[in-house]
């Protein structure tokens, strides 16, 4: 179990400038977008307005992150023996100022320390690297993009790119190291990311995160910033996909994507898989009837899952949007209402109030019943790969159960 140190941090602000392929470069100011956290009758919150754009939290001091960490621990009564810290932010942690000092103090609790993602932007002198390690952190998530230093200076602006590589393979040589890479068509993929793969195997590296550039609105950049490139088309999911597993294949690290997949496991959506079918028993009956809304990836492997259950009343219709947290009230209005049931569950983390989703679902004259299901339905590659594949089939089980769960509640009931 993780208990999140928050440094806070403001992207392209608190990590030395954006990366050129950044999610949030070129974020333009937006209308609140609605959500779950909204109140009634009020399109807006923190959550869906700088929440989202993540321009409001600047770093904290680290006397404020010790003692949010410290009532964490009082008011959960934790004893696991696998408790750790996970030292994140919105800026970049190697950015975060007072990061030895906080790892210092941390260390005192007895608690081992992740630092949760970093580019390594930070990290002017790979010592650090060692100091850290001496002060508790045993796990690291590192934004590598490349192992080519020349790389890493062009496309992440890294000021010393020699040492946050030296930093990183520090890491690895002492602690379970994640390296993470966007993949960039043209860019960072063939030869080079064959070479970036050879490397960290070479290096001890525990994973590998291959993450899909999005450069599109319906691949989900939602916030006024499209393209973010231009002339760079990112892979296809197929595509993508299929570089993942063949990844995989190659190296002798634990290899997962997002939004897909993670060939070990089987996530995201395992349950879908035909021989992962005698699980599908440990899901509760489904005696309501509705349309489950969601993302034109998720959207084929949940179909798939209530087939395999035999369920006739339930039908699963896909948005144009890639993933399903990003989908917003456009996604809604796009939707041909003729395939939509009387009742209507929508994702849970999705960006649209509860007024939108109703009047946009029951424009043709139906009334319908729009109900949120769980935050989200499986795990992508960012969690995936610490867990087995029992684990991920455990939890596509507790979630899809959390989804009858709302199925049944909202949908109409049969006669």
């Amino acid at each position: 179990m993780q208990i999140v140190a928050d440094v806070g941090g403001i992207p392209g602000k608190d990590c030395r400038g954006f990366c050129k392929y950044c999610y949030f470069r070129k974020v333009k100011p937006i209308e609140a977008l609605g959500c779950k956290d909204c109140s009634s009758g009020r399109i807006g919150c923190p959550q869906c307005s700088e929440g989202v754009t993540e321009t409001k939290n600047e770093f904290k001091m680290p006397f404020f992150v010790v003692n949010e960490v410290q009532t964490t621990l009082m008011m959960s009564n934790i004893s696991d023996k696998n408790l750790k810290v996970n030292i994140s932010g919105g800026g970049d942690v190697s950015c975060y100022p007072h990061l030895e000092e906080l790892t210092g103090t941390l260390y005192q609790f007895g608690i081992p320390m992740h630092l949760g993602y970093t580019s390594g932007k930070g990290i002017d002198d790979a010592n650090i690297a060692t100091r850290l390690i001496n002060q508790g952190v045993d796990e690291v998530t590192f934004t590598l993009f490349s192992d080519n230093p020349d790389l890493r200076a062009k496309w992440m602006l890294d000021p010393n790119p020699e040492e946050s590589l030296k930093a990183c393979k520090l890491f690895a040589e002492s602690t379970e190291l994640h390296a993470a890479t966007v993949v960039l068509p043209g860019v960072n993929d063939g030869d080079i990311l064959h070479n970036t793969c050879a490397t960290l195997e070479d290096w001890g590296a525990k994973a590998l995160i291959l993450m899909r550039f999005a450069n599109t609105t319906d691949q989900g950049l939602i916030l006024g910033n499209a393209p973010i490139i231009k002339d760079i088309n990112p892979h296809t999911i197929e595509e993508f996909q299929k570089l993942v597993e063949d990844i995989n294949k190659e190296y002798n690290i634990r290899v997962t994507g997002t939004p897909v997949s993670d060939p070990e496991s089987g996530a995201p959506f395992a349950l879908a898989d035909p021989e992962n079918e005698i699980f599908l028993q440990f899901i509760q009956d489904i005696t309501g009837e509705a349309t489950i809304i969601s993302s034109r990836i998720a959207a084929p492997y949940i179909d798939k899952i209530f087939k395999s259950l035999g369920v006739d009343d339930v039908n699963v219709v896909a948005t144009k949007k890639d993933i399903a947290c990003l989908i917003t009230k456009e996604d809604f209005e796009d939707l041909d209402l003729g395939d939509i049931k009387e009742t209507a569950i929508i994702p849970g983390r999705c960006f649209i109030h509860q007024d939108d989703a109703e009047r946009i679902l029951s424009a043709d004259g139906v009334d319908r019943i729009v109900g949120r299901g769980p935050e989200k339905l499986s795990v992508d590659g960012e969690m995936s790969g610490t867990l087995t594949k029992e684990n991920v089939i455990e939890k596509e089980l507790e979630l899809f159960r959390d989804l009858v769960e709302a199925i049944n509640f909202f949908g109409m009931k049969k006669i």
